[in-house]
């Protein structure tokens, strides 16, 4: 399909029949002194440390405990920010053939309730509280709401909860088809759905992303900012360290000053993180002192990466920043940059598909576009989700009869199969019967030095139908006024592409993978929450 937006994916990479458990137990078998998990608190005197040897004999001990309460097949819930523990029940569950529900720590009473009740845990592992979110009190409130939950755990009592499983109980050898995790959307448009991933997705997806693209090799230390709760880390990060037999660090929070910290002492290889993560690393006082020797490249994805910020990434840090375009429903990883790819394609594309993965480019109709050609986003492969859980119409309308997830993004490939995503489906803006795709006018206003973030999106206009407003947050110190970056944007864009609507903000609403959640922003302009600073008119 010479000049066509498809790619088959890269051939001579087998596809392995494993399971999460199959992984640490080759781990445990491979490199049993090796250091597996660091626990990354502030303190390093109390940063807890496994090897792999150790690791399996607690989840081992761990998996033989959920057996005691619940049966295989069953599924169990976590509920905490990023703790040991929390890594070791994924692979504890994994062992005991039981699926895990991840839970966003954030969650407040009717999101919980949605998520134990629509999955039907049996049982939940949670915090008492976090960051001031009443974890087990609110728990308490709505469980008379949940007949399948017959348990909750609390992390302060998992030795207790460890102990009780006996030796000699057998544990089942899960198939790699079976259902791994369930990981709710963000929910973003809509209540969120149940992602049912399998153990076959998720363990070749981080080897062939990571493990395989940056070549990590055994003990190298990878430090992993992101939410267990998303598959950023829970699979990619925490899987991509057992197959390269490396250490994972762990902070229990997102804190730019310990991420430092961290990747110094504990001497990382790679530091990542959505890219409001890697702004506050840039913009942290502690960076010009901090020893980031050891590091090798910087990885980032979950949101539009700007090419500006790639460029400033590498200058500053001197190594390159590899972006993967992910989506949770692909166990995620679908198209990556690679080491060796040109600083312009690490900067402006995000890369290609990832081996045994299939991607192509659609119109509306279906039909494949002509290379260069914007359309929606579409991959087929080993990493496809099973479906959404209990939803066979939604799960109908994501995946087509020939097994093609359509990923609601809009991309374009060039004749190389590098891909550009352009925006979201839903985020396009219609005005006046013109497609505007707020990506491209995102990517001009993140090049202006005084712009550190920047959301698009269309609001309601009485003539145009819709008109385009932009959302910016300013780089710390510097002042700018709307007249400017309008000129800015002016400058390099079509007139009708041009925001007439302009709101600065302190702060963005982010989902708990660290997205700008841009419905709120329209629902809180809509409300007259969040003022502009000016609109201009042609």
């Amino acid at each position: 399909m010479v000049g066509t937006s498809y790619r088959p994916g890269e051939p001579g990479e087998e596809l392995l029949d494993e399971t999460v458990g199959s992984l640490l137990r080759r781990a445990a078998e491979q490199a049993p002194d090796t250091l597996a998990l660091v626990e990354g608190v502030p303190d390093p005197a109390a940063r807890r440390r496994w090897t792999y040897a150790e690791l399996l004999d607690e989840a081992e001990r761990a998996a033989r405990a959920l057996l005691g309460r619940f049966s295989p097949g069953e599924r169990v819930a976590v509920w905490a920010n990023n703790i040991p523990e929390w890594v070791i029940l994924e692979l504890a569950a994994a062992l005991a053939d039981i699926t895990l529900v991840t839970v966003n720590p954030a969650l407040r009473e009717a999101e919980l309730r949605h998520v134990l009740g629509h999955s039907r845990a049996a049982g939940v592992f949670l915090r008492r509280e976090y960051r001031g979110n009443p974890m087990a009190r609110t728990l308490a409130g709505i469980r008379a709401d949940l007949p399948h939950l017959r348990t909750s755990v609390l992390f302060e009592d998992w030795a207790e909860f460890c102990a009780e499983g006996s030796p000699d109980r057998e544990l089942p050898e899960a198939a790699p088809s079976s259902p791994a995790q369930i990981q709710y959307t963000s929910g973003t448009t809509g209540v969120p759905k149940g992602v049912v991933l399998h153990h076959r997705g998720i363990t070749n997806n981080a080897r062939l992303s990571y493990v395989r693209t940056f070549g990590l090799r055994p003990g190298e230390a990878q430090l992993n900012p992101m939410p267990l709760f998303h598959t950023a880390g829970c699979v990619l990060a925490t899987l991509s360290a057992i197959v390269s037999l490396g250490t994972q660090v762990l902070p229990p929070y997102f804190e730019p000053g310990l991420m430092l910290e961290l990747t110094e002492s504990e001497r990382c290889v790679v530091m990542g993180g959505v890219p409001t993560m890697l702004i506050a690393m840039l913009e942290h006082p502690a960076l010009p002192r901090t020893d980031l020797s050891s590091l090798r490249y910087v990885l980032s994805g979950g949101a539009f990466v700007p090419p500006e910020l790639v460029r400033r990434v590498e200058e500053i840090l001197g190594v390159p920043l590899c972006i993967i375009y992910a989506q949770t429903e692909a166990s995620p990883g679908i198209t990556i940059t690679r080491l060796d790819d040109s600083p312009e394609d690490r900067a402006h594309t995000v890369g290609r598909p990832l081996p045994l993965s299939e991607v192509k480019i659609v119109d509306a109709a279906g039909t494949v576009v002509p290379n260069g050609v914007t359309g929606e986003l579409c991959t087929r492969g080993y990493h496809v989700m099973t479906g959404y859980l209990d939803a066979p119409a939604d799960t109908a309308a994501a995946v087509d009869g020939d097994g093609w997830l359509h990923t609601g993004d809009l991309a374009s490939m060039d004749e190389r199969g590098y891909c550009r995503i352009e925006g979201c489906l839903k985020d396009m803006i219609i005005r006046g019967g013109e497609n505007i795709y707020p990506r491209e006018i995102e990517q001009v206003l993140a090049e202006h030095p005084a712009v550190a973030e920047v959301a698009v999106v269309g609001v309601p206009d009485p003539v145009w139908g819709e008109r385009v407003a932009a959302f910016v947050r300013r780089t710390s110190g510097r002042t700018v006024a709307e007249k400017e970056l309008f000129d800015h944007v002016r400058a390099h864009l079509a007139p009708h592409k041009t925001p007439r609507t302009w709101v600065f903000v302190e702060d963005f609403p982010l989902t708990g993978s660290g997205k700008i959640r841009k419905n709120v922003l329209r629902e809180e302009y809509a409300a007259g929450r969040l003022r502009e600073e000016a609109d201009t008119s042609d």
